[in-house]
């Protein structure tokens, strides 16, 4: 399964890692599920978990961005033709729909315009959900 996660799941799952955001970066980093990405996500990866009021090494955002590269897929994307909420998530969304992934995970479903393209937008908890019941 692929999936765009949105860096808001990302901290959530470093910072609580017995939370649905963990447990899917566990199922990412044991290759259960693929990231997609492309540079400008990667960027705002680095950008957000190398702020100091994280506290983060920056040897593990450095491997945790290094894994997700390796085991996701790199896609190229196409600017969206209708505008979102909030134009900083503009190339999650281009990125899930030109990787045609199953999912679109993040804790601001209300920023993806939903409605105006096919790709589910999922909180992490209904993620876990469709993985554990198919839907």
């Amino acid at each position: 399964m692929i999936i765009v996660l949105d860096t808001n799941v990302l901290v959530s799952g470093i910072l609580r890692s017995a939370s649905d955001a963990g447990t899917i970066l566990r199922l990412a980093a044991a290759g259960m599920i693929k990231l997609a990405y492309d540079q400008r996500i990667m960027a705002e990866f680095r950008e957000v978990l190398s702020r100091p009021v994280f506290g983060f090494p920056p040897g593990l955002v450095d491997d945790l961005l290094v894994e997700f590269q390796s085991d996701g897929l790199f896609v190229v994307s196409a600017p969206l033709p209708f505008p979102v909420p909030d134009a900083s998530d503009a190339p999650f969304l281009e990125v899930a729909l030109a990787g045609r992934v199953e999912a679109l995970v993040t804790g601001n479903k209300k920023h993806f315009a939903a409605g105006k393209h096919p790709v589910p937008i999922l909180s992490p908890a209904e993620f876990i959900r469709l993985l554990r019941f198919g839907g």
